[in-house]
């Protein structure tokens, strides 16, 4: 199926691992031309001679915190490549409080990571697709369905406002051609994850799903290809869980063990 990305410019932020390397990847494989940005460049030079297997791509270390650092970064993509088609806004992180309630410092940099960035990004992206029309798509989480207590605390109201953004700025773009969409992955084996979280919390979090596993990045990144693709020109302000079907039954299990029973 042709999706449209041929020789379309798509920027990808957080590109350097885990979904975000993903997403990237999968553009590349549609014939587009990539952008990638991250913090560590280190991490983000090896992401991007990897994907250079693949076609063309551009890299930049930036702060998508600093909304200045970000716009610049849009205008090195744009000069790049004389535009920019699609913009992924692929950033967040949880960050536990060090005691029993968040400091004001803690809440600002929390904020700024999984909020702030996105607006800045998708007005990054208008600035550019405002003429010739575009996609954004914006990384929610489950979370903002299914908050996470403790270590999470603060990552899923504030996943869940990226859904609300999400419609806000699809309203807002939607006269100039802009779709604004969201996606909500579920708990996904990026390299993260696999060092951070323990086997148990692992198989915990797969048994709460219907399919009984948990993503892998590629499942994710498919998702976000299409919606930003023009197999989705109909669909703006609209948010898709991909999930695996996490709390969706109180019986997540039910179906694998009839069909044990009937074999």
């Amino acid at each position: 199926m042709d999706m449209g990305l041929k020789n379309k410019t798509a920027v990808v932020l957080g590109g350097s691992k885990g979904i975000g390397f993903a997403i990237a990847k999968e553009f590349l494989k549609e014939g587009s031309k990539v952008a990638i940005c991250a913090r560590n460049s280190q991490e983000l030079k090896k992401a991007a001679e990897e994907l250079m297997e693949l076609g063309e791509v551009y890299y930049e270390s930036v702060d998508v915190t600093d909304d200045k650092k970000l716009y610049e970064f849009a205008d090195n993509v744009a000069k790049r490549f004389h535009g920019i088609d699609c913009w992924i806004n692929n950033v967040g992180a949880t960050l536990s409080k060090e005691g029993n309630e968040y400091t004001s410092e803690e809440i600002d940099k929390i904020t700024s990571i999984c909020f702030k960035s996105a607006i800045f990004g998708c007005q990054a992206a208008f600035r550019y697709m405002k003429e010739t029309g575009g996609s954004i798509v914006n990384i929610s989480s489950l979370a903002a369905r299914c908050p996470s207590a403790g270590r999470s605390t603060l990552y899923g109201p504030l996943k869940a406002a990226i859904v609300n953004l999400t419609n806000t700025f699809a309203g807002e773009y939607a006269a100039y051609g802009v779709r604004v969409t969201c996606i909500m992955p579920g708990f996904t084996l990026t390299p993260m994850v696999r060092e951070t979280i323990s086997e148990e919390e692992l198989k915990y979090n797969a048994g709460g799903t219907l399919l009984q596993r948990l993503a892998e990045p590629h499942e994710i990144a498919k998702p976000v290809i299409f919606l930003a693709s023009d197999a989705a020109s109909y669909m703006t302000g609209t948010t898709i869980e991909v999930s695996g079907g996490r709390s969706v039954t109180l019986n997540p299990t039910f179906s694998f063990e009839q069909k044990n029973r009937i074999m």
